[in-house]
């Protein structure tokens, strides 16, 4: 390993490269394995945001508890593709994007899946446009600084401070900062909204098991049709979420510990550590992800349904500001505001930091830049994080509906979801060895997941050509 001239110390291990001096012998217990998770959290930061606070919310209020049971398939369902994926990544030290360039039909220097992406990525401008939006009401509400709360100057200046303060905390680039503030953000929210979840049966706007046994018929209510499928696309992991997770495992170290593959039974011991690992952490997630997009669903559910409260525009904000102010009275609504910041500016922070990664990648697989060269690499994720966020606050500031603006990504990710589904297989076939796919378990897990992924990809495509199923 060389060293630098000017300090004599050793350069840090680029985590996108994998060598065998960087193996490192996985935990074999578990309360050492959760030493090393993390990547996770900062999936969880980033998932239980907009989809969970605005959509899950929504649904909640306009169908009451009878749609309880697909906030929980919609969070279950994805989690073994999401699995899959990381797997590939930690065997072959490869990112998703590069996975999904090596799936046909290419379109130029990278496959069809990859220009998909893009695609994907742009609609998502609105879906983050709208978190900052609603960051951004919420701290109007609390704290008009310039004019009245809600009012555009108000709304502008904070949304200019956000978008300042979030670059600040993220110029680094660093996965340990990213994955610090996605840990405190991640207690904050969970611990706050699921507190008051279980909180409801003591005030007047309680919910018994009967309600509960409703939520769990498996009906859709019409009118919710629409709703119910970007709830489905959004809440749990998402498509991009599951293509960013992959990076966040390599930088986390899991698979330049697991090292190349040499063929020897030694490296297939320690990558089946760090895959039990990886396992771990994505459980973990799933549970925050689950618990706190159930509590919202259930806030929702019997708080503002009951009220025919529906959270839209610009007010989405103060209504979902009812759940708290109506059951804990005036002080609850200081409570929800600095939960909802919480929650919508980690949801920020996560796209802020994970977005620059996935265009960078995607510059390199292009030719623009060399992907491989650690300073290019940390030069442009720098740069594009100073460029995305001005553009999504410009997207809330022009089109100003949060809840219309994470409709429309979820959406989006509805479409892209189905075409991961693909490449996950494909790879999975290709390049990972028969001895990491034997448990059957697993593999009917990923079965009935990518057929519950498929059909909502069906589903979302009709939709944008006007075939989808009345509501």
């Amino acid at each position: 390993m060389k060293k630098t001239e000017e300090t004599g110390a050793a350069p840090p291990a680029d985590p996108y490269t994998l060598r065998a001096d960087d193996v490192r012998a996985a935990p074999t217990t578990f309360a050492g394995r959760l030493r090393y998770l993390g990547p996770g959290l900062v999936l969880s930061a980033a998932v239980v945001g907009s989809g969970e606070l605005i959509v899950t919310t929504s649904l909640g209020a306009r169908a009451g508890f009878v749609l309880l049971w697909l906030v929980i398939i919609s969070t279950a369902v994805k989690v073994w593709v999401q699995m899959e994926l990381a797997r590939w990544t930690i065997l072959t030290g490869k990112t998703a994007l590069q996975g999904y360039s090596q799936v046909g039909p290419r379109i130029g220097r990278v496959g069809w899946i990859n220009w998909l992406w893009i695609g994907m990525d742009f609609a998502k401008m609105l879906q983050r446009g709208g978190i900052i939006g609603g960051t951004a009401a919420a701290l109007s509400i609390l704290w008009p600084i310039y004019g009245e709360p809600l009012g555009f100057p108000s709304l502008a200046v904070w949304t200019g401070i956000i978008v300042v303060t979030t670059i600040l905390l993220l110029q680094s680039s660093r996965y340990s900062v990213v994955e610090r503030l996605a840990a405190a953000s991640v207690g904050v929210f969970t611990f706050s909204t699921v507190g008051l979840a279980l909180g409801l049966p003591l005030t007047e706007f309680g919910y018994g098991a009967a309600d509960l046994g409703t939520g769990l018929s498996f009906a859709i209510p019409a009118g919710t049709i629409g709703i119910a499928v970007a709830m489905f696309g959004m809440t749990g992991v998402g498509a991009d979420e599951m293509t960013t997770y992959t990076y966040w495992c390599i930088e986390k170290g899991y698979a330049r510990w697991t090292g190349p593959d040499d063929g020897s039974e030694e490296r297939a011991r320690r990558a089946e550590g760090w895959l039990r690992v990886m396992r771990l952490d994505v459980m973990v997630s799933w549970l925050v992800c689950t618990l706190c997009t159930l509590a919202f669903y259930v806030i929702g559910a019997s708080v503002l349904h009951p009220q025919n409260l529906v959270p839209e525009g610009n007010a989405m904000i103060s209504t979902l500001a009812r759940m708290y102010s109506d059951t804990m009275g005036p002080w609850g609504l200081y409570v929800f505001l600095a939960g909802a910041v919480a929650v919508l500016w980690s949801t920020n922070i996560g796209s802020t930091a994970s977005v620059p990664r996935l265009w960078t990648n995607t510059l390199g697989l292009l030719g623009v830049i060399d992907w491989a060269d650690v300073a290019v690499r940390q030069r442009t994720i720098r740069l594009l994080t100073w460029i995305f966020q001005p553009l999504w606050a410009l997207s809330f500031l022009f089109v100003q509906s949060p809840v219309l603006m994470v409709q429309i990504g979820g959406i989006a990710s509805g479409i892209f979801l189905l075409a991961v589904v693909i490449a996950v297989w494909r790879l999975r076939s290709t390049e990972v060895d028969p001895r990491f796919r034997a448990n059957r378990w697993l593999t009917a897990a990923l079965v009935l997941s990518s057929a519950a992924i498929a059909a909502l990809g069906v589903y979302s495509v009709l939709e944008v050509f006007g075939l989808g199923i009345a509501a």
